[in-house]
Order: C-alpha cells, then structure tokens, then sequence
C-alpha cells in the first residue's frame, strides 16, 4: 500500500507542478478534440481498439464523465488490438502532461517498460477492466467482478438444463476469450468452478474433449477465431439438428458468442433448436439474437457505472484523497494486490433486456430493432 500511497501524493504535486506542461495527443487515433479549458489537469485514456462495440462505448463514456468534471482528456485507441501502438500511445502520453492514466490493456503483460515511465514521474495508473500485469506503476485496479460474470454463465446453464434434477447426460462445448486477457482467468474460472462438478459426475460431456483453457481460447476475442473452431468442433463431433444433439454452449463473451452463433446457423440450426448459448456485454447483435432466440443470455455490465466510478477514482487521486474501493484481496499482478474497485454485473434474458438495456437508457428500442 505504501506505493499506492505515495503514488496519490505524488498526484498532489503534479496537480502543481504539471499543470502547464504541454503535450500533444497522436490526432490520428485520438477520439475528439481535448476538453477546452478543463481546469483539473489533463487524464490519459488509453483504449485497446475500435473494433469492438463495448470499447467504442467505454472510451466515450470515459471521456464525457472526465471532461464533465474539468479535465482535459487525451483518449486513444491502439489501432486493431496493436501492442507496439498501445505502448507508443502511453508513452506520449506520460511524456505530454498527463498526471493520471487509465489503461485497459491489449496484453496485460506487455506494459511493464512503458509505464515505468509513469512510475517514475509519479504518475498514478488505474488498470480498467483488465489488470496490468507486472507492474509497479499501476495504483489502482477499477471492473466488474469478473468471477461473478462467469459464474453466471455458469449458473445460467445449470439452471436451463435443470442439472440438479435432469438425468441427462448433456452435451456442452466451452469458448473462452484472449489467452493474453488476464480476465479470462476470472470469466473462464468462474464458469468452471460451477460447471466442473458436472462434467466431473458425468452428467454434462465436451464431445470435442476441449476442456482446458488454453484449447478454449479464442485470440483478439475474435468472432471470426471463435467461429472457424467452432465449425471444426461441429465437423468434427458431428453435430447438428439432425446428428449429435449438442445442449449448451459457454462462451466467455459476446464476440465470441456471436462467432459460434454464426457457426451453429450455417450448420443448420435455427432459433427453434439452437443449443443454450452464454454472452456477455450486451452488443446490439446479440441483444437481437437475444431477443430472437439465437442467443439465451449475456452478463450486462454497464460501462457508465464504470465510467463513474473511475471519474470518482480520477478525482480523488487529483485531490490527494483515497479512491473508494471495495476489494483488497483478489488482484495480484504480480508485484502485490492491487486496491480495486468491483462493479456488479446482472444477467440479461429476452424476460428482461428491456427493463435492464432500454428503460436504463443504455440503448434505445431502434438501437435492437
């Protein structure tokens, strides 16, 4: 804690000593023009990628919360996932005036030299949504809980399949995300951890015999990684809605989600057949197929929660207080646990994604028509 601590008032000083350092953002992947006359110091964001609908939504719901508040925001977005591009985006950044980072990683190891820049100067780095790995430099950790999310997923599937009743047994196949996310730790190990009882007894089978993480893994969280292996699992093992029967599939999220569902249609199968599917971020195509019954469920989690609490993180170390944070104990990234703060994820069905996704606000009725 000591370097949390001194990281905060060092933060206190920079409020001082940096607020008239000048920098300039990379304009070819920064997203807008920098708050004008933001008074509370200038805050670098930096985004894996536009590619993904939920990183479009996160970098623009941290910019607005940030500049609401006063400060000046450099946000970029590393390209397609490009490491080399994340890493020369933080650097400017740390070089051009900013006093807090906030950091969602491509690869949560692959940051260490670049932000020991930031550990040098004192800068505060927040870790959002994925925990940076090996790293002195990161302060602050702020997501969702991230082993909920897969138990979720976990517990959705035992319940649609009524697995502490039902005879079975169930054919399930397992789709995980980007092996260098350390998040998958947490979605994929939460899963398992309710799942694996299950497959242990004999009472839910993997045909394909793809039951470790590192075979799960899809890279990027690409849907179109997830759908090429999931065609070679359904050719392999045969199924179909007219071969074998297959009765759930877990994905970690909803690229993935998307990628397998796509498979699945192309062999065959329709919203009348189609296996239990898990998700999770609530993307508008899937919140269609959702409510088209392609897909039966995806974890919501609500990037303007996030968004707020980081603003209140952002702000507190601005002003040499303590953010608030609600666990001290789960996030090691290998130099100590890191202090974090945990938002609560909610299932979303097609019972309940208009009360969760619409009258929330988050999207409208034309955004999923």
């Amino acid at each position: 804690m000591k370097k949390k601590f001194f990281a905060s008032l060092m933060a206190m000083v920079m409020v001082f000593g940096l607020a008239s350092c000048g920098g300039s953002s990379d304009t070819t992947t920064t997203e807008g023009d920098a708050a004008e006359g933001g008074t509370g110091g200038k805050i670098g964001v930096s985004m894996p990628t536009q590619s993904l609908q939920r990183w479009n939504q996160d970098g623009s719901n941290m910019k607005a919360e940030l500049e609401a508040a006063g400060y000046e925001v450099d946000l970029q977005y590393a390209g397609d996932n490009d490491i080399p591009t994340q890493v020369s985006q933080i650097e400017n950044m740390i070089a051009g005036g900013c006093e807090v980072l906030v950091v969602a990683a491509i690869d949560g190891s692959s940051l260490t030299t670049a932000l020991q820049g930031a550990a040098e100067k004192g800068i505060p780095v927040i870790a959002y949504d994925r925990l940076i790995m090996d790293s002195e430099a990161v302060s602050y950790y702020a997501t969702f809980d991230n082993y909920k999310v897969g138990q979720m997923q976990g517990q959705y599937i035992v319940d649609a399949l009524d697995l502490e009743n039902a005879e079975g047994p169930f054919n399930i196949e397992l789709v995980t995300g980007a092996p260098d996310d350390n998040n998958v730790n947490f979605f994929f190990g939460g899963a398992m951890d309710v799942l694996q009882p299950y497959i242990d007894s004999g009472k839910l089978v993997v045909p394909s015999g793809q039951t470790e993480k590192a075979q799960c893994a899809t890279a990027n969280w690409s849907t179109e990684e997830a759908q090429k292996r999931f065609e070679n699992i359904i050719s392999s093992v045969g199924y179909g809605p007219n071969g074998v029967k297959l009765d759930a599939v877990l994905c970690s999220n909803d690229s993935t989600s998307y990628g397998v569902q796509n498979a699945l249609q192309a062999a065959g199968y329709t919203a009348d057949n189609m296996p239990i599917i898990t998700g999770q971020d609530c993307d508008k195509p899937n919140v269609k197929n959702i409510v088209s019954g392609l897909q039966s469920m995806s974890v919501f989690k609500d990037t303007r929660t996030l968004a707020e609490k980081v603003v209140g993180m952002v702000d507190a170390i601005m002003k040499g207080t303590e953010p608030e944070i609600n666990d001290t104990e789960t996030y090691d990234n290998g130099t100590g646990v890191i202090p974090s703060y945990l938002c609560d994820p909610v299932v979303v069905t097609v019972d309940n994604y208009k009360e969760m996704l619409i009258d929330s606000g988050y999207y409208t009725e034309a955004d999923i028509a």
